[in-house]
């Protein structure tokens, strides 16, 4: 899709829109979907046109939809504005604000302002859709395979930990997770720090929200249990056994969406260099000489 079918095939398809003057600007920064920043009359929106790969990955462009409206209610997403079938194009009042750095989400005010965001996150409601990042890895690997990838070895060394994790973890009701806590979603409007991007969305476990953003930000420790505190109040060892344990599940998470986009993906991408980051990172994060200590407390 190119920004001349973004004008004619779909913005006259947005409610309200046909007839009306739209100016159009690509956004930039994401690997798979493209983002369009776009004003109508005195409203400034964003479309977002999904990737044709996204069902590959495990993404259902209605659930995502339906998790959108659900967190633009709790304050914390952008408000729905439309949704178009069935090419799954998502259209949301752009939120002004300023983006939320690298290190802004080490400082205290901020973690405790990200949990408050968290908490309203997984408070907001059900939807039908479910994310367990250990049916994740193993999907991604039969879907790697089927469209000629190969497993990486990496990949049998990684599964005999995540299985421990899996059974070390106790279960818990599941929750409205994001499941991709980048600070590149992260809108800091002044009083809410406001999420976007919600194709990986489901119902699980919220501890894989905390293990998720703390590892993709190299969160220190310290970091870790400023974050646990601001959400629970306090923080026990079993709950940081899980967050880190999560960590873990979070990079081979990572690790296997990279195995499945060097099968599938044709864009200029060093995918195997990705991949490779996020196996080393949990495999280091799995002979760590506290890795059973966490298994029993997370099981606590």
């Amino acid at each position: 899709m190119d920004i001349e079918f973004l004008d004619t095939a779909v913005m006259d398809r947005v409610p309200g829109w046909a007839g009306y003057v739209r100016t159009v600007e690509p956004l930039r920064g994401g690997i798979t979907n493209r983002n369009f920043r776009v004003a109508v009359g005195d409203g400034t929106y964003v479309v977002r046109l999904p990737a044709k790969t996204g069902a590959l990955l495990g993404i259902d462009r209605r659930v995502e939809h339906e998790a959108s409206r659900l967190v633009a209610i709790a304050g914390v997403g952008p408000e729905v504005i439309a949704f178009i079938e069935p090419e799954g194009v998502l259209v949301t009042r752009f939120i002004s604000g300023q983006p939320v750095t690298d290190a802004d989400v080490h400082d205290p005010a901020m973690l405790q302002r990200i949990a408050h965001s968290l908490r309203r996150i997984h408070q907001s409601g059900s939807i039908l859709a479910t994310f367990s990042p250990f049916r994740v890895v193993e999907a991604y690997a039969l879907t790697a395979t089927r469209h000629g990838g190969r497993l990486p070895a990496e990949y049998e060394r990684a599964q005999p930990a995540a299985l421990t994790i899996e059974r070390a973890i106790r279960p818990e009701p599941p929750v409205l997770c994001h499941n991709d806590l980048l600070n590149a979603n992260f809108i800091d409007d002044g009083a809410t720090i406001r999420i976007v991007d919600w194709e990986y969305a489901g119902m699980g476990d919220r501890f894989f929200d905390f293990g998720n953003f703390a590892v993709n930000h190299q969160l220190t420790e310290d970091d870790e249990r400023g974050l646990l505190a601001a959400y629970f109040g306090r923080v026990t060892a079993g709950q940081h056994a899980r967050l880190r344990l999560m960590r873990l599940m979070s990079d081979f998470r990572e690790a296997m969406w990279g195995v499945v986009q060097i099968a599938i993906s044709e864009l200029d991408f060093d995918f195997v260099a990705y991949a490779n980051k996020h196996f080393d990172r949990m495999l280091k994060g799995s002979t760590d000489r506290r890795f059973n200590d966490w298994l029993n407390q997370a099981s606590a």
